[in-house]
């Protein structure tokens, strides 16, 4: 019994140390990220995804999807973001299915898209909920349903971490002529 005790303590332990490891990586990765430093995050970051950091593996997705350090990359960005999004992260999720949608480093699927978007919009991602608003509004993926498109669209707007962002950006949309941006205002009644 004591062994058993021990070694699950043991396995305990070295579990927490791996997360913990994992996660310092993480951070340090983030910070030169943040400071515009790729090629030292990239370093950081790919040690972190290696562990099976949700963020790391998110972040590095970043990485290849922009060329940030790293020579550009839509598959290497989809595998990265896949592993994420295989873990709920939501960010990671609206990433695999925009690039489903649109056929970076993947077959384009605008039925798996959907899926993705409606993973990460559950999780108030507003990215994710204008994502699948157009969709449900052009019927890409699902079938088109008007009041499924309002409903998403008014949650992205209405989003309390990025609902500004995606307001102003379909803002931008609507002054440069966007016939899709155009259609969303009016059916929002803005």
């Amino acid at each position: 019994m004591k062994k058993m005790i021990m070694a699950m303590l043991i396995l305990l332990i070295g579990t927490t140390v791996w997360a913990q490891s994992a996660d310092k990586l993480y951070e340090e990765g983030k910070t030169l990220y943040d400071a515009k430093k790729y090629e030292q995050a990239v370093e950081k970051l790919l040690a972190a995804a290696q562990k099976g950091h949700r963020k790391a593996q998110y972040r590095l997705g970043r990485c290849y999807d922009k060329g940030y350090g790293v020579e550009e990359s839509d598959t290497k960005a989809f595998e990265w973001y896949s592993k994420s999004a295989a873990q709920g992260h939501a960010k990671a999720q609206y990433q695999v299915g925009k690039s489903y949608k649109n056929g970076e480093g993947v077959v384009q699927d605008r039925v798996k898209a959907v899926e993705y978007f409606v993973k990460a919009a559950k999780q108030e991602n507003a990215d994710a909920q204008f994502a699948l608003g157009k969709a449900y509004l052009k019927g890409k993926g699902v079938e088109a349903d008007e009041s499924k498109a309002k409903s998403w669209l008014k949650k992205a707007i209405k989003n309390e971490k990025d609902g500004d962002k995606i307001l102003e950006k379909l803002q931008k949309q609507v002054s440069s002529g966007d016939e899709d941006a155009i259609r969303i205002k009016k059916l929002l009644g803005l």
